[in-house]
């Protein structure tokens, strides 16, 4: 695994949280164009599962034909997680809003998938990423009917800015400010 994955760092597995299942690892890492199939269906599979659909005025797909463009190139990053003989099965990118700011979005986690931790996997990796690339706060929205997605961002330290209707829809603005990512001096 010599992979270089999002900010320097070497892909790796990431660790189970406490009361975690035993399933197989997720191995997080840079999204690669041959991904953009997996990570269609996968967002298509997402939404349709919380009753978010085109039209609704919260649902939008512009950017993912573009991903490198949007995401790689702009100073953000998309990653994937990939369970063992189940290909990609969470997703989440970092779009760069200003020097200080990214908005964290497309977080999803195949329906298969969920209650393993792979959500919080996804966005600790995401919130590492933002740090490594020098941003100092994060925002994201969400909707009502995401209820897993509410809890994970609340326990994360999340905070909410504000509620906005869309349709028959409501979207909760959040924001979560990141601790800087400090070197010591002189490495041990």
């Amino acid at each position: 695994m010599a992979e270089e994955a999002p900010g320097g760092g070497l892909e790796r597995d990431a660790p189970r949280g406490a009361g975690e299942s035993e399933t197989a690892p997720l191995r997080i890492r840079r999204y690669r164009w041959p991904d953009l199939d997996a990570v269609w269906s996968l967002h298509q599979i997402g939404l349709a599962q919380v009753g978010v659909v085109p039209g609704d005025g919260v649902y939008y797909d512009d950017d993912f034909p573009r991903i490198t463009e949007v995401y790689l190139a702009s100073g953000g990053d998309f990653l994937v997680g990939e369970a063992a003989r189940a290909g990609i099965v969470a997703m989440g990118g970092l779009r760069r809003i200003d020097d200080h700011t990214a908005e964290m979005c497309r977080l999803r986690v195949h329906p298969d998938h969920q209650r393993r931790g792979y959500g919080a996997r996804m966005t600790e990796a995401l919130e590492e990423c933002a740090r490594r690339l020098g941003y100092s706060t994060l925002r994201g929205d969400t909707t009502v009917r995401q209820v897993a997605a509410l809890a994970l961002y609340r326990k994360s330290g999340w905070r909410e800015l504000r509620r906005e209707a869309r349709g028959d829809n409501v979207v909760i603005y959040i924001e979560k400010q990141l601790s800087a990512i400090v070197s010591p001096l002189f490495p041990r």
